[in-house]
Formats: C-alpha cells, structure tokens, sequence
C-alpha cells in the first residue's frame, strides 16, 4: 500500500536492533483517516471470506482493528496481556513473546467472545518473529472458531513471522513490507 510506504518513509524512524519507530501515525498518535484506508485495503484483500469478528492483541493493534471493524461492519475482539479482576468466567489462553518488550506474556480471551460459529480476521500493527500472530491463531484454535486471513500494517520481511505463517496456508495480507532497514542512514527499502 504506497499510501502507508509513503508515511513510514517520511514519518517513521529507524533504530538500533531492527526496531522501527511509528509512533507519529501508528501506535501512539494515531492517523485514524490513514487507518480507515488500510480497512478498506484489507476489506478488498478479504474480499469474499466470512468474517464475522475481528481479533488483535493489546495494546498497539487495537486502534487499528477498531477502525479495521468499522470497515467490516463487526465487533473486535482483543486479547488481554494482563489479567484484571474485572474479568470473570472461562478463558482462552495463550503465551506470547513481544518483540519490542523482550518479555513473555500470557495472552487470554473470555470464551464468551470468541466460538465455533466465529470466522476471524486478526489484525495487528506489525508482524516480526510471528510471536503474537501465533498465540492469536492458538486461541482460535483452541476455540474451535475458524482463522480467514491475517492483515498486519507493517511486516518485518527480513524476520521469519511472514513466512511462518504463509508456510501454514493462511492468506497474510501486510500493508507495507519492509526488505531492509538501516539505523545509520534511516534508509527503508520496501520489498
């Protein structure tokens, strides 16, 4: 999608140890009118699947994925990183490694949002090692709910998430694709 390549180009920021820097449109401000178009980029990328709920991870997928669900006409679903006592009944649980955060974390999501009779499109801000993609596809799983599609906005191409997730069969649309990176010269190549 030029329009994103265009953005991350003239807004984001390249740093030590693979780390691209975002947060001017996508993670901490948020460009929602740049988010509504990558919504519709993804609703023509799935155009034809049964997507019916819309699950990321938090915190940094959730702006994304609301506006993503606008698009589609559903609800989101996000998994939590911490549990709360506001959180009650069975749930679904998965353990993620963060990339950025280098720390593990036990993912969850009640059973009551997330079922047999779900077909899901995850969504997520950036996709590197494919850490947080996998534990989303274990929830699905383990809920019995059907994966459509997974749609990231920025991957990683020069790590493995990308191609671990496309060896298993799952239609992978990301956005932007970044080849190569540099923190020196803050050049980005796009594949």
């Amino acid at each position: 999608m030029k329009l994103l390549e265009e953005k991350i180009r003239k807004e984001g920021i390249v740093k030590e140890g693979n780390v691209l820097k975002v947060d001017a449109f996508l993670n901490h401000q948020m460009d929602v009118e740049l988010f509504h178009e990558m919504g519709q980029e993804w609703k023509r990328l799935f155009e034809g699947r049964k997507i019916n709920k819309i699950l990321t991870i938090e915190a940094s997928g959730i702006g994304i994925a609301c506006v993503a669900a606008g698009v589609f006409h559903v609800p989101v679903v996000f998994a939590k990183k911490t549990a709360s006592i506001n959180l009650d009944g069975e749930m679904f649980t998965s353990k993620v490694e963060s990339f950025t955060k280098k720390k593990v974390f036990d993912i969850i999501v009640s059973k009551k949002f997330l079922g047999p009779d779900d077909h899901i499109l995850i969504i997520d801000d950036f996709l590197a090692n494919g850490c947080a993609v996998m534990g989303l596809i274990d929830l699905i799983n383990e809920s019995g709910a059907t994966l459509e599609g997974v749609g990231i906005a920025i991957e990683k191409g020069f790590q493995q998430g990308g191609k671990l997730i496309r060896d298993r069969g799952i239609q992978l649309e990301s956005l932007a694709i970044v080849e190569s990176m540099n923190a020196d010269t803050g050049e980005i190549i796009f594949r």
